[in-house]
């Protein structure tokens, strides 16, 4: 599946509901859905992101899901029945995530607070560092396990998976990805 660069732009602003279910207990958080996120209604979509392709190496999910078309109703099942939701900072997709003020990134760190009051996951886990910063005031941040939780949850800033990172591998995300599934007690599958 492809889309024309119209196609795409027709996406923009629009809203890609939250993957969350019973028994949450791991969510990874997104910046902000992109085009094609928003044009296939799946999280982390884009023929050239490296979401799924890591989990499914780090052994959270044992299946491969088609980035470029979207999630089945059984791939989101799948994460479902694993503990596994997806949500974003910002809920409006734009082109790139350069787009978004700095005042959206802090209104959707409030969102996220009420997300997780709400569904009380046992870990979230932020892929993005500078927008971590910029939504929750916190400039001296680093990668890895946060040392205050989060509305209860242990907060983890894990590496963007977009393409656009250039110097993440689908290996290193993995490894990025898998301590906080073990965190949630996610099981590994690939063991």
């Amino acid at each position: 599946m492809g889309f024309t660069r119209a196609e795409l732009e027709s996406f923009r602003d629009v809203e890609v509901p939250d993957l969350v279910g019973p028994g949450l207990r791991l969510l990874f958080v997104g910046i902000n859905p992109g085009l094609w996120t928003a044009a296939t209604s799946t999280h982390f979509a884009h023929p050239g992101n490296r979401f799924y392709p890591a989990l499914r190496l780090a052994g959270i999910i044992d299946r491969a899901v088609d980035r470029g078309v979207g999630m089945t109703d059984a791939d989101r099942a799948h994460l479902v029945g694993r503990g596994i939701g997806i949500t974003n900072l910002v809920a409006r997709a734009t082109a790139k995530a350069s787009e978004l003020t700095a005042a959206e990134l802090r209104a959707g760190g409030e969102r996220l607070r009420a997300l997780v009051a709400e569904h009380r996951p046992a870990v979230v886990a932020v892929a993005g560092i500078t927008a971590y910063r910029t939504a929750f005031a916190a400039r001296d941040a680093r990668p890895g396990r946060q040392p205050e939780p989060f509305v209860g949850a242990e907060l983890w800033v894990v590496p963007n998976p977009s393409g656009l990172n250039a110097h993440e591998t689908v290996d290193t995300l993995a490894d990025a990805y898998r301590a906080p599934a073990r965190a949630a007690g996610i099981p590994d599958l690939s063991a």
